[in-house]
């Protein structure tokens, strides 16, 4: 009853619209809870014919030879390596790893499983769900620190991609047994609407997407040709289709959840192909697609999320279905087409000089089918990964040498027929997303990224963060101030609040009130909109570029506080300006942290000089009025993947008295200003 009682109270902030589609959902549980599978009792034979095949060998042939969105063939090792070296050995090492069961899921660490898997549990809080009818779970399990996220990634099989590049590399039957198993242990302990890996239509959704690559990766060989396991194996994914369609998480605002359920109805259907219900799948699905990505992507390629993170993975999300409609002889809107090269485009100048993207808003990590080895928050292979149907001619935006997750898209074959036409390393230059709110200063190695947004999610959060006027930013190629990422959700909603709240971020935290209000300790993933953002200036040239804005997030104190900021990025220089003022009146505390990449050490010089020491290289950090404000230099904490924290250095100002200005500068040691106090007053708003 608590949990019903939770889902009512939660109810109260939705909008009629979605309040009245949820209800219609509900009631297609009735059904489902008195009659479970759909498919129940169902043979072979019957199931065929869905498909107006005669059996279950002729409906697998038929599969068997229809097209799909990845490159499916045999692998040669040694063009692997050539494009990309090393990539064999991770393969084949990665494999080894999770033919042991041994899986490192959201910052657990190695851990070893066995059979039968705990499909249900969060094996780092040893905390099992229980398997009973998934609208009777609750998944939150407010009180204890457990995570849906790991059985839902667990059962996703993401975990196991290399075990298929490994089989695509030598054929060894041990690979395809091993996937067999696993399938079947999974098929067996979670049927259909039973158990938390069906609590939301997306978890079903992002399991199509790796089965259906297994599929195309596994059809010839020899442990798959089983009609039982044939069978089975197809019967799960049309389930999956069934449960997809009946609870599309289409509420009226929508987020990524729905756009993964529409693009695996897309899947499904183009996966199965002839058939009824299998092209009403693809045709609903695309259809939701088309209407979601003018809503969810801006028309400057950006997604409405609040996050860098679920941009690259809604940008996938849309990507992987418009590829495979392209793979099977259907057409794609140009207007479709249009958002995703624009997607690619703000991907390529959001990425930093050492291919990371910035840590703004969420982050869990999230793809759809995850190819390559390198580091999580690495986005470099994103643009040509989404161009390459497009502008195939023009080869894209950075070298897809070493992109390992183009190769095992692509395949070797297309890399080198391009080969000869690779172009340079793409190098950022500045652009202002005025719509979206942000603005990126690049030059040569330098790379400043301002937030300067309305909180995520059309106004309601979702994965954005209370991060308006906060910065990152890269000097001469050393990553020196960093966001602090998001860390977990449901796990410990301490920190979930504590990293996305406005003190986690670089930006002035004024009388210990959130630029935009929490709205309730059980809201993880919602902010009342309150911090409206105005852009005061945006100016670019090739000498520096200057941007100035200021948000409304203060104006609710009894004594309101508009906050300035002010960014001068000196690009003949390498230098970089900030001046924050404030408008208002009385006393305030304003406190307005610096948080520094976790490889950067700190050294006070002197009153208002700081050295920054990273990886050999100095920077001088500093500032004006060092008697007008508090400075300390604290320990804080940086998650640049989901569940994982690094510690990192922070210099906290602080001031509780009337409102005054504070201007920092950051520069090489090689370029300081000869007046030192001179150049700090020209950033004065």
């Amino acid at each position: 009853m608590g949990l019903w009682i939770d889902r009512l109270s939660r109810a109260c902030s939705r909008s009629p619209l979605e309040i009245s589609k949820r209800v219609y959902r509900e009631l297609y549980t009735i059904r489902d809870r008195i009659f479970a599978s759909p498919l129940k009792g169902i043979n072979e034979t019957e199931f065929s014919k869905i498909f107006n095949e005669k059996d279950i060998k002729n409906l697998y042939a038929k599969i068997s030879g229809r097209p799909y969105p990845a490159y499916t063939d045999k692998m040669s090792s040694s063009k692997l390596d050539f494009f990309c070296p090393n990539e064999t050995n991770r393969v084949f090492g990665l494999a080894e790893q999770s033919l042991s069961l041994s899986v490192d899921i959201l910052g657990s660490g190695p851990v070893d499983l066995e059979f039968p898997i705990p499909w249900h549990a969060d094996f780092k809080a040893k905390y099992t769900w229980p398997n009973k009818f998934f609208r009777d779970i609750d998944i939150l399990n407010r009180g204890f620190p457990s995570d849906v996220k790991v059985p839902w990634e667990l059962s996703r099989l993401q975990w196991a991609i290399p075990i298929g590049q490994a089989y695509s590399l030598s054929n060894d039957e041990k690979y395809a047994f091993f996937i067999k198993k696993i399938i079947i242990d999974w098929i067996e302990n979670n049927p259909y609407a039973i158990g938390v890996n069906w609590a939301v239509a997306m978890e079903p959704a992002m399991r199509v997407f790796s089965w259906t690559w297994f599929f195309h990766i596994f059809k010839n060989s020899e442990a798959w040709n089983d009609s039982n396991f044939k069978f089975l194996f197809l019967r799960s994914i049309y389930e999956h289709g069934i449960f997809i369609e009946r609870y599309i998480e289409d509420y009226g605002v929508n987020g990524n959840h729905c756009v993964a359920d529409a693009a695996a109805l897309v899947f499904i259907g183009l996966f199965f192909g002839n058939g009824i219900i299998s092209e009403r799948w693809s045709n609903l699905g695309w259809e939701v697609l088309s209407t979601e990505i003018p809503k969810q992507i801006n028309q400057e390629g950006i997604n409405f999320e609040g996050s860098i993170a679920y941009h690259r993975f809604v940008s996938e999300l849309f990507f992987w279905p418009a590829k495979y409609r392209l793979n099977v002889g259907l057409h794609v809107e140009e207007s479709f087409s249009r958002h995703l090269l624009r997607v690619a485009s703000f991907s390529q100048n959001y990425t930093k000089p050492n291919g990371l993207a910035p840590l703004l808003g969420d982050g869990d990590d999230g793809r759809v089918l995850p190819f390559g080895g390198q580091a999580l928050n690495n986005h470099t292979y994103l643009p040509d990964l989404i161009l390459s149907p497009w502008e195939s001619d023009k080869q894209a935006y950075k070298n897809i040498f070493g992109n390992a997750e183009y190769l095992w898209t692509y395949g070797s074959e297309i890399i080198e027929t391009n080969f000869d036409t690779k172009l340079e390393n793409f190098k950022a230059t500045s652009v202002g997303y005025k719509n979206a709110g942000y603005f990126i200063m690049a030059s040569g190695d330098d790379h400043v990224f301002i937030d300067n947004a309305p909180v995520g999610y059309a106004g309601r959060g979702g994965h954005g963060h209370n991060d308006c006027l906060s910065f990152e930013a890269v000097i001469q190629g050393s990553p020196i101030v960093t966001d602090s990422g998001s860390f977990v959700y449901t796990a410990d909603y301490l920190k979930r609040d504590e990293f996305r709240g406005t003190y986690a971020h670089n930006t002035p935290f004024i009388d210990g009130k959130e630029q935009n209000s929490f709205i309730s300790e059980k809201e993880l993933f919602s902010l009342k909109y309150e911090a409206k953002p105005i852009l005061h200036t945006w100016q670019t040239s090739e000498e520096k570029d200057i941007f100035c804005g200021s948000h409304s997030g203060y104006e609710l104190l009894d004594e309101p506080v508009i906050p300035y900021r002010k960014i001068i990025l000196e690009k003949t220089h390498h230098r970089l300006l900030v001046n924050d003022k404030f408008l208002g009146e009385g006393i305030h505390s304003v406190i307005i942290p610096y948080r520094f990449d976790p490889a950067c050490s700190l050294t006070e010089i002197n009153v208002g000089h700081w050295l920054i020491e990273i990886n050999n290289n100095e920077f001088d950090f500093v500032y004006t009025n060092p008697m007008s404000w508090n400075v300390r230099e604290l320990f804080g904490q940086v998650s640049e993947s989901y569940g994982v924290i690094q510690e990192n250095i922070l210099l906290e100002f602080s001031r509780n008295d009337t409102l005054e200005a504070l201007t920092v500068g950051i520069y090489p040691r090689s370029s300081r200003p000869e007046n030192i106090e001179s150049w700090l007053r020209t950033a004065i708003l």
